[in-house]
């Protein structure tokens, strides 16, 4: 059959067309354009993100740090009001989308293009040479565990603390660091005082889940304290600090607020409800009087913070602990007989305290007490709950004939009151909820009560708490813990 020469050249152009696509595939990525550094290329690129909008030197710093010349990037939520005159060198970075109707911005890591990068503090000014210095004193310092180097911005040198984070336990605890280690290259955990300024690698930094959080060197100190990395506090260098107008009263007001506000954002987001000071302070951020407890209703005896791998949180306890010392010197006072039970003696036979992962505390009482504390009377007698004058809220429980009392009316952490009573030298009740350790026992056990450590006062139990337990739970219960439903989820799996 005879070829045409149009016949020809389709197969030509097709064969042309295979032979490309072929290429394509077998030959990988193409290489980047010239006009585009490589991600990873040598250099610093600084990042200038804890500043406020009303009130801000950002213009000032940029153009410092931007005359070395380095690479200067804005992070911001929203591009900055007033309007910032950024210099050549300098560019906007905005980290979330402005308008429904545009594509969102581009992940902040795909603009950074070198291997390192600064966390700039607002005010700081350039100084030769320094950035390059601490980028070699980050890599100097090999497998030591070292990811961040840090110098001062003014005469003034931020002290250098020991940071250990406890998800678990929601709790962050601040110490101590041995100044001379942290200087010599052993490394601290947290920076406080004067501000610094903070170089990593870039491939670090946005390894981090929340790269760009606020206030920086306490979002960077939290999770590189979660991955064991290391700070070290450059010695004998320092930035300049700019020279600014004393700040109005209400700037200064304005400010704290903001920075609480971050702050407390930053400590929800990371799951920190504590903090321990070095001097032993608390700082809390979770859950109190005026404010609901930070779980929900607790389905299967399984609270929702134990399948996120977590225990009680610590305000939780906190409120738990304080509304049981409540109860109990109310009941003492009135000649309540009451002793703990279930779970809350567990607690006490193994810690002296209540369970890390426990949600309520549980009390038996004699029922023919009841009428003697004046709030169990007033709920029997109104029908309805009844608030005491420290805020303590006291109800007649709905799923049975028990009494509740709840830290507040808001906080709905509680202490549940079981009634019991005598019937042919055994202890029962009325209302059984299916538990397994929700049995009758011989009234022996409380002939007599015993005094115990419990959550920080002394409490009533049962003489012979271990024989006590063990009927209850099980021979073993305790020595070996175990969550409230092993069918939902095991200590042992944690």
């Amino acid at each position: 059959m005879r070829v045409t020469p149009c016949q020809a050249a389709l197969a030509a152009g097709i064969a042309l067309n295979l032979l490309l696509l072929f290429c394509a595939w077998r030959g990988g990525p193409p290489s980047p354009s010239p006009c585009r550094p490589p991600r990873g290329a040598p250099g610093v690129t600084v990042l200038l993100r804890d500043f406020d909008d009303f009130d801000n030197d950002l213009a000032g710093t940029a153009r410092s740090f931007a005359a070395l010349p380095v690479p200067v990037l804005v992070a911001a939520d929203s591009p900055p009001y007033p309007p910032v005159p950024l210099p050549a060198g300098a560019a906007l970075l905005p980290l979330r989308p402005q308008r429904p109707d545009r594509p969102p911005p581009p992940r902040p890591e795909l603009a950074v293009r070198t291997r390192h990068v600064a966390l700039v503090p607002d005010g700081a000014r350039a100084a030769p040479g320094l950035l390059e210095r601490m980028r070699d004193a980050l890599e100097a310092a090999g497998d030591n565990g070292t990811r961040v180097v840090a110098a001062p911005v003014g005469p003034r040198a931020p002290r250098c603390l020991a940071l250990s984070v406890d998800l678990r336990a929601w709790t962050a605890r601040y110490s101590d660091a041995n100044d001379a280690d942290a200087r010599g290259g052993g490394g601290c955990s947290a920076l406080e005082g004067p501000p610094a300024v903070l170089l990593l690698r870039a491939r670090d930094l946005f390894s981090l889940p929340f790269p760009l959080a606020r206030p920086v060197p306490t979002a960077l100190a939290l999770q590189a304290a979660l991955r064991g990395w290391r700070l070290r506090l450059l010695p004998g260098a320092a930035f300049p600090a700019a020279r600014r107008p004393p700040v109005s009263p209400h700037s200064r007001w304005k400010a704290e607020g903001l920075a609480d506000a971050r702050r407390r954002r930053l400590l929800r987001d990371v799951g920190v409800k504590l903090e321990v000071l070095p001097d032993g302070r608390r700082r809390w951020h979770g859950c109190a009087k005026d404010t609901p407890r930070c779980f929900g209703t607790v389905q299967a005896r399984t609270p929702q913070y134990l399948l996120a791998g977590r225990w009680t949180p610590p305000c939780c306890l906190r409120a738990l602990r304080e509304t049981a010392r409540h109860v109990a010197r109310e009941l003492e006072a009135a000649g309540v007989r009451y002793w703990l039970e279930g779970g809350s003696l567990l607690g006490a036979a193994r810690l002296g305290d209540i369970i890390p992962w426990d949600y309520d505390v549980d009390l038996g009482i004699y029922r023919e007490d009841a009428g003697k504390c004046r709030w169990l009377a007033a709920v029997a007698a109104e029908g309805r709950p009844v608030e005491d004058p420290e805020g303590f809220l006291w109800e007649k429980a709905a799923e049975g004939d028990f009494y509740r009392v709840h830290f507040s009316r808001a906080n709905r952490l509680h202490v549940d009151l079981w009634p019991f009573y005598a019937r042919g030298g055994t202890m029962t009740k009325d209302t059984w909820l299916g538990h397994p350790q929700d049995v009758e026992f011989p009234e022996s056990f409380l002939r007599p009560r015993v005094p115990v450590a419990f959550a920080g006062f002394t409490a009533m139990a049962p003489n012979n708490a271990r024989a006590f337990l063990e009927l209850k739970f099980g021979p073993g219960a305790v020595e070996n813990p175990e969550y409230p439903n092993p069918a939902v989820k095991r200590l042992a799996r944690d």
